[in-house]
């Protein structure tokens, strides 16, 4: 099972970053994925998760409707659009079914003016 992150950066309050995670070496269309953001010091806790096809998405509160969470099964891909985005958006953010596999390096997203 892998993970390898993409699209960080440096943004500005307000500004936007789409994040692509390509997975492999497991069923991705039949797997939930989910987004994680980890600061230094504290826990990987989920941020947004896509069920299977048909199924839904979810966010944690703090989203508040700022990101979309979507998938491409032709290309084992998750993506998180991050809209409006907050200094405390800055974290390194990894993407994974769950808590159980392998996890990838993460892409760090950085939000300062």
């Amino acid at each position: 099972v892998q993970f390898v992150e993409s699209g960080g950066g440096l943004a500005q309050p307000g500004g936007s970053l789409r994040l692509s995670c390509v997975a492999s070496g497991f069923t991705f269309s039949q797997s939930q994925m989910r987004w994680f953001p980890q600061v230094p010091g504290k826990e990987r806790e989920w941020l947004a998760v896509i069920i299977r096809p048909g199924l839904g998405t979810d966010y944690a509160d703090s989203v508040n409707r700022r990101f979309i969470i979507t998938r491409d099964n032709s290309v084992n891909t998750v993506y998180l659009q991050m809209n409006n985005l907050k200094p405390e958006d800055t974290a390194v953010y990894y993407c994974n079914t769950g808590w159980d596999n392998p996890w990838g390096r993460g892409t760090q997203v950085i939000v300062s003016s």
